[in-house]
């Protein structure tokens, strides 16, 4: 129906925006799955995208929340303590390479890079 239609215009729009081409192209991993060990904790997940580049990693989940948040600061807690652990494992996993971290709002499309500091800091409450 007109739901379906209205997320297949999303999902398109996604795959052919010009911002977006580095998620979708070679090196890039769909649905990855990501396991760790960081401090005491067992780490494991999936991503929707992982792109392993020569100096950068990039994970990305899809978030469908409708409105989604404006800016990296509304982005609810839950999610940021998530991805702080999926970048820590990673970390681990890929040493020297500096771990990024986004959401791609399906809505929007929007591409919203997390702040390290507040990826940093959910570890640290975490006491990890």
């Amino acid at each position: 129906g007109d739901e379906q239609a209205a997320l297949a215009a999303e999902v398109l729009a996604i795959l052919t925006h010009p911002e977006f081409a580095g998620l979708f192209g070679p090196g890039s991993r769909a649905e990855a799955p990501i396991a760790g060990v960081i401090g005491n904790r067992v780490i494991s997940g999936q991503v929707d995208r992982l792109v392993i580049g020569e100096d950068t990693v990039l994970i990305v989940d899809y978030k469908t929340n409708r409105p989604p948040p404006r800016s990296a600061a509304d982005v609810g807690a839950v999610y940021i303590k998530q991805m702080a652990l999926y970048a820590a494992a990673l970390r681990t996993i890929y040493p020297g390479r500096r771990v990024r971290a986004a959401l791609l709002w399906t809505e929007t499309p929007v591409l919203m890079p997390l702040p390290e500091d507040r990826l940093s800091a959910a570890l640290d409450a975490m006491g990890l």
